[in-house]
């Protein structure tokens, strides 16, 4: 896996502006959000044979306390955080490095959306100040009980964990969050991750340049409950994996800034970010 710049093209998301808020309610890819690494995403074909047999890295659309569903905040911090780089990189390292085919614009798609259980596999990002509506949490409940499966990431601190472990408690009250074991098949499955669960922090990529100096990963702004990587799930009662959260990690931006710097890139996304999804991606898809 070699790293690769892209030409500088920013993508102008269509919709008003508010403030310092960008309407997003009308968004149905990640190709319409606008990039904030200054670098043009991947762009493939598909062999229209492959058109109803594609994965398609579809990102969750959510609100916060303070920012409601329909609209984004400028330069990220909400479900907006890294796409399109992240979801779009991923999609095209997917299908570059196993024989999944994958759908070449991605979808953003919200909990309550009928279309919603067409897509096997699901993102949520930066959850920690997410607020389910009580639609949302019966929508969420359905789509995972009835074979979906959700990857949470991007999220730091106890406060952050707390108010996600809050939401997703109303999806599931009476079901446990498990902490998985680097033995466990998800971190084997495709790539055969051998690094403690500590060695697998992936930062944003301006904390991961400068750890080459100061050996720290974690974002400190979050206190020192950010420092420990967490990998949790939630199970049906069949044990089968509904729920990846992967907590005090970033493993988006090791997706979405790869092109940034070698090290970055060779110490984050290569060996980290990018073996960890492809893993969850390959055990959702065939578990």
């Amino acid at each position: 896996m070699k790293p690769y710049r892209f030409p500088i093209l920013l993508l102008l998301l269509a919709g008003g502006v508010m403030g310092q808020y960008r309407r997003g309610s009308d968004v149905r890819t990640p190709r319409e959000i606008r990039s904030d690494s200054g670098e043009e995403p991947p762009t493939w074909a598909v062999d229209p044979t492959f058109n109803r047999d594609l994965f398609t890295f579809a990102r969750v659309r959510y609100g916060t306390g303070s920012i409601p569903r329909n609209w984004r905040r400028m330069g990220g911090g909400d479900w907006t955080t890294d796409a399109p780089d992240s979801d779009l990189n991923f999609s095209f390292r997917l299908q570059q490095m196993t024989s999944i085919r994958c759908d070449p614009d991605g979808r953003v798609v919200d909990l309550t959306d009928p279309q919603l259980a067409n897509f096997p596999w699901i993102y949520m990002v930066e959850p920690g100040q997410l607020m389910f509506s009580d639609e949302e949490v019966v929508a969420l409940r359905n789509y995972l009980e009835n074979g979906g499966f959700l990857m949470v990431d991007d999220f730091w601190g106890d406060a952050q964990w707390e108010n996600f472990h809050r939401e997703i408690q109303r999806v599931f009250p009476n079901r446990e969050l498990e902490e998985l074991g680097m033995d466990h098949q998800i971190f084997h499955c495709v790539f055969d991750i051998q690094l403690p669960k500590q060695e697998m922090q992936v930062p944003n990529f301006e904390v991961g340049e400068d750890s080459q100096d100061t050996g720290i990963t974690w974002e400190r702004r979050f206190g020192p409950s950010a420092r420990e990587v967490h990998f949790r799930a939630i199970f049906d009662d069949k044990r089968r994996m509904m729920v990846f959260i992967a907590h005090n990690t970033d493993n988006g931006d090791g997706w979405e800034r790869e092109g940034y710097y070698h090290y970055y890139f060779r110490e984050f996304s290569e060996k980290k970010a990018y073996p960890l999804g492809i893993n969850v991606v390959f055990y959702a898809m065939t578990h």
